[in-house]
C-alpha cells in the first residue's frame, strides 16, 4: 500500500475538488482504483503506487482548473483522469489508440476522450484525406488542429493551413462593421481559438508572420497548390459542390487534408446542395480516403450539449415520420 498527500488552500478548495456530495472524488476513486480522503487540510491518496501517482497528478490538474474556473464539472474530472491514463466507467479503454497526440501545452496533454475520437485521430494519421462529420462539441475541429500541430512539430509538414467558408448564418457580411479582415474575423475565430490551446500566442503570431500557419477563408484557396502542408477545412457543410471540388484539388505532394462539418447545420441558401454531402456520396469508393462519422456519444462539451443534440435528433426523426410537435410537447400526426 502506497500513500501520497496533497496540500489544499482551505475548505473551499476541498469542496470544489470533492464536489457536491463527494461526487467528484467518488468518480476519481472508481477511475483510478485508489482511496481518497481529506483530513486537516490535506488530501490523502492510498493504493498501488502507479495508480496513486496518476491520481495525485489528476488532482493537481483539477486544483489548477478549479482555481481558474472557481469550480469543476464532471467533464473536467473525466478529462483530467483520462489524461493520466484512467479508463472509462465500463472498463473499456478511453481510446483504442495507445498514443496520445504528441502535444503538451500549458502542462496538459491532448488526448482523445472517446473511442470515436480516437478512431478519428488514427484515421487522420493513416490517410492523406479524411472526412469527418458529427454534431457540435465532438472535437472535429479541435482534434484536427491538434494533429496538424503534431505533424508540424514532428517535421512531417512545413506549414498548416486552416480554412473556413464565410457563409452567413442569417446575417450579412456587408452589414457587419469594419474592413474585410474585421468582417471575416468571426468566421475564423473558432480555428484561432483551437490553435491557441496548442501553441503559445507569441509562437503562433511568429509562425503566421512567416506564413507557416495560415488561417484563411475558403475563397482565398482558389488557384493554389499546397505541398508539404496540413490543410483543414472547417464547417465544410457550408461549401457548395463547386467550392468543395476546388478545395479538394488543392491537395499537393506530401500533404494531408482534413474536411470536417455537421451536415445537420446548413447555412446555405435553400436549394443549394452541400459540398460536404455531395463529396461523401461521390468519393465513398475511392481507396485512401478516410471517413469518420462521430455521434452524440463523442460530445465532450458541457453534459447538457449531448442531451440537447439527442433531443433535436429525436424530434427531427419524428417530423420525418409525419408528426408535428405542438407547443405543449404533444405530437400530432401530419396526414
Amino acid at each position: 500500500m502506497h500513500e501520497a498527500t496533497l496540500s489544499t488552500a482551505g475548505p473551499d478548495e476541498v469542496l470544489m475538488l470533492f464536489g457536491p456530495r463527494d461526487q467528484h472524488v467518488r468518480k476519481l476513486r472508481r477511475l483510478f482504483g485508489v482511496d481518497i480522503t481529506h483530513r486537516d487540510g490535506r488530501v490523502r491518496v492510498a493504493g498501488e503506487e502507479p495508480k496513486v501517482a496518476a491520481a495525485v497528478r489528476a488532482l493537481e490538474r483539477l486544483r489548477v482548473i478549479a482555481r481558474k474556473k472557481n469550480g469543476l464539472s464532471v467533464g473536467d474530472i473525466e478529462t483530467a483522469a483520462t489524461e493520466e491514463g484512467a479508463t472509462i466507467e465500463n472498463g473499456e479503454p478511453a481510446r483504442p489508440s495507445s498514443e496520445a497526440i504528441n502535444i503538451q501545452h500549458a502542462g496538459r496533454k491532448i488526448v482523445p476522450r472517446t473511442p470515436g475520437q480516437a478512431k478519428y485521430v488514427d484515421t487522420i494519421r493513416s490517410h492523406d484525406l479524411t472526412f469527418a462529420t458529427g454534431p457540435a462539441g465532438c472535437g472535429k475541429t479541435y482534434l484536427a488542429v491538434a494533429t496538424a500541430v503534431e505533424a508540424y512539430k514532428a517535421g512531417q509538414v512545413r506549414k498548416i493551413v486552416l480554412v473556413r467558408p464565410a457563409v452567413e448564418a442569417g446575417e450579412s457580411l456587408g452589414f457587419l462593421p469594419g474592413d474585410l479582415r474585421a468582417k471575416l474575423n468571426p468566421y475564423l475565430r473558432p480555428l484561432m481559438d483551437a490553435l491557441g490551446e496548442m501553441v503559445d500566442y507569441d509562437q503562433a503570431r511568429g509562425l503566421m508572420e512567416q506564413d507557416l500557419i495560415e488561417i484563411i477563408p475558403l475563397a482565398y484557396m482558389r488557384g493554389r497548390t499546397l505541398n508539404d502542408a496540413f490543410i483543414i477545412l472547417d464547417e465544410a457543410q457550408n461549401t457548395t459542390v463547386a467550392q468543395m471540388k476546388m478545395f479538394l484539388t488543392r491537395l499537393g505532394e506530401r500533404s494531408k487534408m482534413v474536411v470536417s462539418g455537421d451536415t445537420t447545420q446548413l447555412d446555405l441558401p435553400r436549394g443549394v446542395r452541400s459540398g460536404l454531402r455531395d463529396a461523401l456520396y461521390r468519393l465513398n469508393k475511392i481507396n485512401g480516403i478516410g471517413v469518420i462519422r462521430l455521434g452524440a456519444r463523442d460530445i465532450v462539451r458541457h453534459r447538457l450539449v449531448q442531451s440537447i443534440v439527442e433531443a433535436y435528433e429525436a424530434s427531427e426523426r419524428r417530423e420525418e415520420l409525419g408528426e408535428v410537435l405542438t407547443f405543449d410537447g404533444a405530437a400530432e400526426h401530419q396526414p
